[in-house]
């Protein structure tokens, strides 16, 4: 048999007039540009104001990268408060190390916010916006292939994935922004590519359900998560990097069979049927079909 048929990036970062060209960040906005297109157009076509989506960005973006590093360095705390651990470390958001998870919850608490000061409500957005979150999530796992992180366990499959020593530009090791000096360390699962497969076959169950059983009042974002986390949890099982241990397993294990529970409550109690645009949008309008804003929108 053939192993190892999937080569890792030789680098992940270059070297551009002194400033470093990261392939993880570029993959990360290019999954939030499309999210952010897809979402315009569904919550458009539901009833909602484009602009809202928008506002909604400016919010979540920031709010979801600092609950994504939140998120990590809470759950691999060792790493930076252990013995052997640098604390400034947790700062280096640069290193790699944000979780879904935090970026998730974060980010749509900050919406929530926004919303409630919008007086719109927020199910309909957030059945726009699962498709393009769980598509951005497949984006962003190619960030991963060029890190050369967040892999498997060593395997001989036809399909393993190649790891590389790297090195700096004074030889030392470095596995996150060094060079490919050829030598394979590795051969493992690509656990980016299912993870990737598996995001991306969500996506497509979410746009079918959704026009299929015209899902709404927040049922399509409750798939998207009973959708995600079963695969995280298989996922998660293939790896065999360093991580915080609970009972044998890995705590995204743990939270992703718990988040999957409540998903799966959560989408059969919540209202079957979706909203009707005065639903998604209850504001008032004026003759032109213009928002008329509050005071406090002003």
């Amino acid at each position: 048999m053939i192993t190892a048929n999937i080569p890792s990036p030789p680098q992940g970062v270059w070297d551009i007039g002194g400033f470093p060209l990261r392939a993880y960040a570029i993959c990360i906005i290019i999954g939030i540009l499309v999210a952010l297109w897809l979402t315009v157009r569904r919550y458009t076509a539901r009833g909602g104001d484009p602009n809202d989506v928008w506002d909604a960005a400016i919010v979540a973006i920031p709010a979801g990268l600092i609950g994504g590093r939140l998120y990590h360095v809470i759950t691999d705390a060792p790493k930076y408060f252990g013995e052997d651990g640098n604390p400034w470390q947790a700062f280096n958001i640069t290193a790699g190390g944000l979780g879904i998870w935090g970026a998730v919850a974060l980010g749509g608490i900050a919406v929530w916010v926004l919303f409630r000061f919008k007086n719109v409500p927020l199910a309909p957005f957030a059945d726009a916006v699962a498709p393009g979150i769980i598509l951005a999530q497949g984006i962003g796992r190619l960030g991963n292939w060029f890190n050369q992180e967040l892999y498997g366990r060593e395997t001989e499959v036809p399909w393993a994935l190649e790891i590389y020593y790297r090195v700096d530009e004074t030889g030392q090791f470095a596995p996150l922004t060094g060079r490919s000096t050829g030598e394979v360390i590795a051969t493992v699962h690509p656990t980016f590519l299912y993870e990737l497969l598996w995001n991306v076959a969500v996506f497509f169950l979410l746009i079918w359900a959704d026009r299929y059983f015209r899902l709404g009042h927040g049922r399509v974002f409750a798939l998207y998560v009973a959708g995600y986390t079963a695969g995280r949890f298989w996922i998660e099982l293939l790896r065999a990097d360093e991580a915080t241990m609970i009972l044998g397993l890995r705590v995204n294990t743990w939270v992703s069979a718990l988040v999957f529970i409540a998903a799966v409550i959560i989408f059969f109690l919540l209202k079957s049927g979706r909203e009707t645009p005065r639903e998604v949008d209850p504001r008032p309008r004026d003759e032109d079909g213009e928002l008329i804003k509050s005071a406090r929108e002003r």
